[in-house]
């Protein structure tokens, strides 16, 4: 019976991973789930470096977090809140703001954080104001844009391709930065 179990198990894990390749490769993601994504690979990356001890960890990780939510909100500056504005007007006028002042205040954040190292006076303390502002955002997205985007009659799916191929550009000029 055990390794009947373990073999269950085996299998599921086999299926999960390969599940999740696959549909990494297959169709591409809508809008919603790629911003999901985002928004769980940086959350990640934010529990990393909380539990990171050495400076070199934490400096890596601060600029793997910086140029992810770079690359995040101008993704959605460009794309995701004109189009989402545009389609439904007043409806998203008021959350769609709130949102752009919160990346406002994540962008100079990310600013000091650049020009700081890991082991700097504030640098902790910045890492985790930003992962508290980015956590509130998240949450204020999902709550109010993520539903007026699900009935705005958006193509989510064509704008999901918009997206990703923006990021792809952001990420190579990045990578040519560094």
């Amino acid at each position: 019976m055990p390794s009947h179990t373990a073999s269950t198990s085996r299998s599921t894990t086999t299926q999960r991973q390969t599940g999740t390749r696959k549909s990494a490769r297959s169709a591409p993601k809508d809008a919603l789930a790629l911003l999901r994504a985002d928004h769980d690979a940086v959350l990640e990356l934010f529990d990393k470096f909380e539990a990171a001890s050495r400076e070199d960890q934490k400096q890596k990780l601060a600029e793997q977090i910086c140029s992810e939510l770079t690359i995040h909100t101008t993704i959605e500056e460009e794309i995701f809140y004109p189009e989402i504005r545009e389609a439904q007007g007043e409806d998203a006028e008021d959350a769609l703001d709130e949102a752009e002042v919160e990346h406002d205040g994540a962008k100079k954040l990310i600013a000091e954080i650049e020009g700081s190292e890991a082991g700097a006076e504030l640098f902790d303390a910045q890492l985790k104001v930003l992962g508290e502002y980015v956590k509130h955002h998240i949450k204020e997205e999902y709550r109010s844009i993520f539903p007026v985007a699900k009935k705005s009659g958006v193509d989510l799916d064509e704008m999901g391709e918009r997206l990703q191929a923006r990021k792809k550009e952001l990420k190579a000029d990045l990578a040519q930065r560094h």
